[in-house]
C-alpha cells in the first residue's frame, strides 16, 4: 500500500529527504543539551568551577538550542512543501483516473464517494505524509538516542524502560487490529451523508415545491448520526492508545525517581546526573506521544488508502491501446452485427438482444419505445460510452474498438438524456463542442438548435454568466444549448437521446427542419416518445424489451406493427 500511494512524493522527494535529515540533525542536538546541562549542575552550580563554566555551558546550550531552532523551522517548511506536493500528485492521478472511466466504472462508484475520497481520503493521507517525514523519524531518533544519553548517565536505571516497551507495543497492535475495519465503516457512512448532501442540494427546487424539508431533514440526521455513531465505535478503541502510554511511561518516570533518589543518597549518583536523566525521560516520553499520535493518524490514514487505491487501481472497462491512431470516421454509416449487451456482464442478464442493424450515411432514424425497453443502452453503444457484451458495431465501416476513443467521439455527437452544462458563459458551454469556433460559427449553430433567439434577449447576449448546472436557464434552452454545442462538433453522427422532451411540438418541428435543411450529410439518431418527433424520419426502430419490434416509415409501421400503431393511437387521443 505505502509502495504505492509513495510515487506520488515524485517531484517533492529530496524536499522530502532533507526535512528528514534537518529533523535527524534537531534532534541531535536537542538531545545533547541535558547532557551539557548535567555539567553546569555538577561543576558549577555544586562543584567548584564556578560561574565560569555556567557561562561557557550556558552559552553552548543557548547556541545548540538556536541552531535546533533552525533545523527544525526548515525541517517544518520542506515537510509541509513536501507533503502538498504529495497530495496534490495523489488528487491529480485521482481525477485523471476518474477521466477514463467508462459509463461502466462510474456506475461502481456514487459521485458523493469520488468527492470524498478525493478530499477528505487525500487530506489524511497528506497528513500521514507530513508526519511520517517529520514526526515517524524525529521520534524513533529520539528515542534511541535519548535512551542512550539516559543509559550512559545510569545503565541501571536505562533497565527500567525495557518493561514498559513491551506494554506499549501490545498495546498498539490490538488497538490497530481492532481499529482499521470500524475507521473503514466510519468512511462509507460519511460517503452516504455527502451522498444525502448532494442529492438534496441538486434536487433543492424540487424539495421546495414538494414541502419535504422536514423529510430530508430527517434524512440527513440519520445519516449524520450513522456517522457520529461510527466515528464514536472507532475512536472507543483508539483512545485506550494515550491513556495506556501515559500510565507507562509515568510509571517509569516515578520507578526512575525512586532509584536515582536512593542512588543519590548512596553517594553512587550525582544531583545533575539525575537532572539530566529526568530531562531524557521527559524526552522519552515526548518521543512515546509522538509515536502514539503517528500510530493513531495511521491507522486512519491506512482507511483513507484503501479507498484512494480502489480508485487507482479501479480496471478501466473501456481501453484504446491497441487502436490505431491514424484512423478517423470518414462517414456515418452504422451497422450493428448480432449485438448483445448486459451492464452486468452477464449473459443470462441481457439488456439488448441480438440485433441487427445497417443505418445509411445521411440517414436520420428515429427510436420508440417504452420506459426500460433500451432505446438509450442501443445508442450509447455507438460511441462506446459502453462495450458490447456479444457482436460488434461498425461505424463508417470500421469496428468501434479500431478507433482511438478521441477520434470516435470526435466523429460522434451526443445530447444525453440529462443535461449539463458547467459553470461559465453560454459561449465558454457551447465552445465544449468546438474550442475554436468563431462567433458566426457559434451563433449559426444557436440557430439551427432554436437557441439563438432566447439567447440574444438576455443583457449580456452569448457573454450571460450560467450558474451551476445552468440554473438561470429552463429546462427547453438548456436542452437547446446542449443541441448546439454538439452542432458545432459538425459530427458524422449526431444522437438526440430525447433531448428535445422539454420542447415545444412547434420549435421541435422548427429543430427538424433545421436539421434536415443544414444538416443534411449527418446520420441522424433521434430517441423521442413523441411520434411527432420521429414521424418524418427515413426510418422509425420500435424498441421493446431489449429487442427490435420493428422497423420501417411511419406509415408502413403503422400497418405492420402493434406497438407502434398503439402508441400513435394513445398520443392522438392526447391531442384530440
Amino acid at each position: 500500500m505505502i509502495k504505492q500511494l509513495i510515487k506520488y512524493a515524485k517531484g517533492y522527494g529530496v524536499r522530502a529527504v532533507f526535512a528528514s535529515l534537518a529533523i535527524i540533525v534537531e534532534v541531535l542536538l536537542e538531545v545533547f543539551i541535558p547532557f551539557v546541562m548535567k555539567d553546569v549542575i555538577n561543576q558549577g552550580i555544586l562543584g567548584d568551577a564556578g560561574m565560569t563554566i555556567v557561562i561557557q555551558k550556558g552559552l553552548l546550550m543557548v547556541g545548540l538550542a538556536l541552531a535546533s531552532l533552525f533545523f527544525g523551522v526548515l525541517s517544518a517548511r520542506l515537510s509541509v512543501v513536501a507533503s502538498a506536493g504529495f497530495a496534490k500528485n495523489l488528487r491529480q492521478a485521482i481525477f485523471y483516473k476518474i477521466q477514463d472511466f467508462s459509463f461502466a466504472n462510474i456506475d461502481r462508484f456514487s459521485s458523493a464517494s469520488l468527492i470524498t475520497r478525493s478530499t477528505t481520503d487525500v487530506t489524511n493521507l497528506q497528513m500521514a505524509f507530513m508526519m511520517g517525514v517529520r514526526m515517524l523519524v524525529r521520534a524513533p531518533v529520539m528515542l534511541v538516542a535519548a535512551t542512550i544519553m539516559a543509559i550512559k548517565i545510569s545503565s541501571d536505571m536505562g533497565i527500567v524502560f525495557a518493561f514498559g516497551l513491551p506494554v506499549l507495543s501490545i498495546t498498539m497492535v490490538i488497538i490497530s487490529v481492532t481499529a482499521f475495519p470500524r475507521f473503514k465503516t466510519m468512511f462509507t457512512k460519511y460517503d452516504n451523508m455527502n451522498a444525502r448532501v448532494q442529492e438534496n442540494l441538486i434536487g433543492m427546487r424540487v424539495v421546495k415545491a414538494y414541502v419535504r424539508e422536514g423529510h430530508e431533514e430527517k434524512i440527513f440526521d440519520d445519516a449524520a448520526q450513522g456517522v457520529m455513531d461510527a466515528q464514536v465505535r472507532a475512536e472507543k478503541i483508539v483512545i485506550w492508545n494515550m491513556p495506556v502510554a501515559n500510565f507507562t511511561l509515568y510509571a517509569c518516570m516515578i520507578a526512575t525517581c525512586y532509584i536515582g533518589g536512593q542512588n543519590i543518597l548512596a553517594g553512587s549518583m550525582l544531583t545533575g546526573d539525575l537532572m539530566s536523566f529526568i530531562s531524557y525521560i521527559a524526552q522519552i516520553l515526548s518521543s512515546i506521544m509522538m509515536i502514539t499520535m503517528i500510530f493513531i493518524n495511521f491507522v486512519m490514514s491506512r482507511a483513507s488508502a484503501s479507498r484512494v487505491i480502489e480508485v487507482l487501481n479501479e480496471k478501466i472497462d473501456i481501453t484504446d491501446s491497441e487502436a490505431d491512431r491514424d484512423l478517423k470516421v470518414e462517414d456515418g454509416s452504422i451497422e450493428f452485427d448480432n449485438v448483445s449487451f448486459s451492464y452486468a456482464k452477464d449473459g443470462n442478464n441481457l439488456t439488448l438482444k441480438n440485433i441487427n442493424l445497417s443505418i445509411k450515411s445521411g440517414e436520420t432514424i428515429g427510436i420508440i419505445g417504452g420506459t426500460g425497453s433500451a432505446k438509450s443502452s442501443l445508442v450509447q453503444l455507438i460511441p462506446r460510452l459502453y462495450d458490447v457484451y456479444d457482436g460488434s458495431i461498425k461505424v463508417g465501416g470500421h469496428d468501434v474498438r479500431e478507433y482511438t476513443l478521441e477520434n470516435l467521439r470526435d466523429g460522434i455527437s451526443m445530447v444525453l438524456q440529462k443535461n449539463v452544462l458547467f459553470s461559465g458563459t453560454i459561449k465558454d458551454n457551447l465552445r465544449w463542442g468546438d474550442n475554436d469556433a468563431s462567433d458566426e460559427e457559434i451563433r449559426e449553430a444557436c440557430k439551427s438548435a432554436q437557441a439563438d433567439n432566447f439567447i440574444t434577449s438576455f443583457p449580456d447576449r452569448y457573454d450571460t454568466e450560467l450558474g451551476q448546472g445552468g440554473v438561470n436557464v429552463s429546462g427547453g434552452q438548456k436542452q437547446r444549448l446542449c443541441i448546439a454545442r454538439a452542432l458545432l462538433k459538425k459530427p458524422k453522427v449526431m444522437i438526440l437521446d430525447d433531448s428535445t422532451s422539454a420542447v415545444d411540438t412547434a420549435t421541435d418541428a422548427r429543430i427538424r427542419e433545421e436539421f434536415k435543411k443544414h444538416h443534411g450529410g449527418t446520420t441522424t439518431i433521434i430517441i423521442a416518445q413523441r411520434i411527432s418527433s420521429v414521424i418524418d424520419a427515413d426510418r422509425i426502430i420500435v424498441m421493446n424489451d431489449g429487442e427490435i419490434d420493428g422497423i420501417g416509415t411511419h406509415r408502413e409501421l403503422m400497418e405492420s406493427n402493434e406497438i407502434y400503431r398503439q402508441v400513435y393511437n394513445s398520443q392522438q387521443k392526447g391531442v384530440a
